[in-house]
């Protein structure tokens, strides 16, 4: 894809592309067909960084092509969300002559929900002082009219809030609203139609489910809310305390009583399970954990955790890498069989693939 631009009369031709390298990759038949979950085709992303650049009095966003490492001026960003898109020039405009906004500024980042909000961090090479604090009030107060907007400004070691550093989400599964704190800087699905997509599917999943539920990598709770109403207890992970702090928040904002966050690496809960006593406060022996949902990195899972999940009657494994997912379906296939397997194109125009399994005990 040529930086910046969408080319929507190929969408269809790269979808099936990938369909097919995926399908090849997971030897996939028809006891499991393919599903595929269609992204728009512009206008899909609800985050975007871009460097900023300075030209006498010009200033526009950038992006590096990743072959020659130029930059390449962006006057419009379709790949973004209408309203980031179209907010862009618009800061611009607004900062261009202001010296107290656009001196040494360097980069800015865009974080949209599909409800409007708007969360923008402007990132400088210098330090940001009262002066910057109130005309960045002021610019807040100039947009506020026509955009739920919030402004964060960075620089070294410095962190300016003007209001929060977080926007609320909605996404709607099984016909119920479900809203996720989503967090300057931490880490969320950056195609939100496609994340609403990939949560329905695993909801339809975990409604042929029952007991008890145990996720890893969870971050900030993003699939544990959309399935906590399928299952008695649900059991939730996670390493980074940010994204654990969020998930709690998001249990909160959710009014939901039977899912629990804990601060583990799948090693930890590995050997928790193994001893069968304690999940840090939790009596295992009050749970019935038959099920496992599991987000890894691009890594895919190591040989413990791979392990502990094969000892699930019932595995949920969402993939960002298709390769490693291949790999570990080989283990995984010696004891579960694949019941459904689902692709998402979070990232049309790339080679970039993300993909939903779930894999049920071979009987005995």
């Amino acid at each position: 894809m040529s930086i910046g631009q969408v080319f929507p009369a190929l969408y269809e031709t790269q979808l099936t592309e990938k369909a097919e390298r995926l399908t090849q990759l997971l030897q996939l038949d028809d006891t499991a067909p393919l599903q595929l979950f269609r992204s728009a085709a512009s206008h899909f992303r609800q985050r975007a960084e871009f460097r900023i650049w300075h030209n006498g009095d010009d200033i526009y966003h950038a992006m590096f092509d990743p072959e020659t490492r130029q930059p390449v001026r962006i006057d419009y960003f379709p790949v973004a969300c209408t309203l980031i898109a179209d907010f862009m020039p618009v800061l611009l405009k607004q900062i261009q002559f202001n010296h107290e906004l656009r001196y040494k500024l360097y980069q800015a980042d865009y974080l949209a929900t599909s409800t409007g909000e708007l969360l923008v961090s402007l990132i400088y090479k210098r330090k940001l002082d009262e002066t910057w604090q109130l005309a960045a009030e002021q610019l807040v107060a100039s947009l506020s009219t026509d955009y739920k907007i919030k402004v964060i400004g960075r620089s070294r070691k410095q962190k300016v809030v003007l209001s929060e550093d977080y926007v609320i989400e909605t996404f709607n599964v099984d016909q119920q609203p479900l809203h996720y704190q989503q967090v300057e800087g931490s880490f969320t699905q950056p195609n939100a139609g496609v994340n609403q997509q990939m949560l329905q599917w695993a909801a339809s999943v975990a409604a042929e489910l029952n007991g008890d539920l145990l996720e890893l990598y969870c971050g900030n709770g993003n699939f544990s809310l959309a399935l906590a109403r399928h299952f008695n207890q649900v059991v939730a992970t996670e390493l980074a305390r940010s994204s654990i702090k969020s998930a709690e928040f998001n249990i909160a904002l959710n009014k939901i009583d039977n899912l629990q966050v804990l601060q583990m690496s799948a090693e930890d809960v590995a050997a928790a399970l193994a001893e069968g006593t304690t999940l840090k406060q939790l009596d295992l022996k009050n749970l019935a954990l038959n099920t496992v949902l599991v987000d890894p990195p691009r890594a895919g899972l190591d040989p413990a955790t791979l392990a502990l999940v094969s000892g699930f009657d019932d595995i949920i494994y969402i993939s960002c890498n298709p390769e490693t997912l291949a790999d570990n379906l080989a283990f995984l296939q010696k004891t579960h069989q694949l019941q459904k397997v689902a692709m998402f194109d979070q990232f049309p125009y790339t080679h970039h693939i993300e993909t939903g399994v779930w894999l049920k005990r071979l009987p005995h």
